[in-house]
């Protein structure tokens, strides 16, 4: 396996690579960090090549270690076997992993999304936590719905702290991105039922109809839906509270969501 040596932290490479921590820097260079060999190895299986792979000298000797550096390199990227010290460095972790690779952003337009080709998507307004979207992308994933559209000013779903969440699932599940205005104005032409969870809302989830294909829109946990989202859904629910938390965390809610939605 061809690769290049880097011990030290000032090198450019590792530089630009530990910047990538930082949302500005992702969003200029249109790139984002994940850590792992198998992270790795399911953006490989998916059509995903990094562009810049490192690794430590422990990770050398894994076949699927040497597959990866073989496409990374085919594909012109750049394969780099680095110092534990580096690797510590650019995860920000004590025991980080021995892999971490750099790969390209991937948003789909609005208009690029085709409403039948899954029975539900998820639309996400404001969203703030990059654990629940990294987890919510992860859910989307295994429930096999069509993608995930962040709407307004939402976190990074490539920031470090989501794509640990995805668990992988960043690689598979379509990611769409759109303002609030540009939303309203493509809702319109939504075949299917389009339902918000709301506190206001007098319909049980379960008790609902839902007409596929389904968009399901979640607000951020403090706030809820906006308003002016909340006016274009046509069938509004609620997920009842037994207890005495008066609120789900957003992952887990939406998560009720698209199973009853999906069955």
């Amino acid at each position: 396996m061809s690769a290049r040596q880097v011990t030290s932290l000032t090198n450019p490479t590792v530089k630009a690579v530990r910047a990538l921590h930082m949302r500005k820097e992702r969003e200029a260079a249109g790139l984002f960090l994940a850590e792992g060999l198998k992270l790795t190895t399911d953006a490989l299986e998916l059509g995903h090549t990094p562009k810049i792979l490192l690794y430590g000298p422990d990770a050398s000797s894994q076949p699927l270690l040497q597959r990866a550096a073989a496409a990374t390199a085919a594909a012109g990227g750049d394969v780099v076997e680095v110092s534990r010290a580096i690797l510590e460095k650019v995860s920000r972790r004590d025991n980080p992993q021995t892999v971490v690779a750099v790969f390209e952003q991937v948003f789909a337009p609005l208009d690029a999304l085709d409403p039948a080709s899954a029975p539900c998507w998820v639309a996400l307004e404001a969203v703030r936590d990059p654990g629940n979207l990294g987890t919510i992308v992860r859910t989307a994933d295994a429930a096999g719905i069509g993608g995930v559209i962040l709407v307004g000013e939402t976190c990074d779903p490539y920031s470090v702290e989501a794509v640990r969440a995805t668990m992988g699932s960043v690689f598979a599940t379509p990611l769409y991105r759109s303002t609030a205005a540009e939303f309203i104005e493509w809702r319109k032409d939504w075949p299917g039922s389009v339902v918000g969870t709301l506190l206001s809302a007098t319909t049980d989830y379960r008790a609902a109809e839902y007409r596929r294909p389904t968009l399901i829109l979640m607000g951020p946990e403090q706030a809820g839906l906006s308003p002016a989202l909340a006016a274009i859904c046509d069938l509004n629910v609620k997920i009842p509270m037994r207890g005495r938390a008066d609120s789900l965390n957003l992952a887990v809610a939406t998560g009720i969501m698209i199973y009853a939605v999906t069955g």
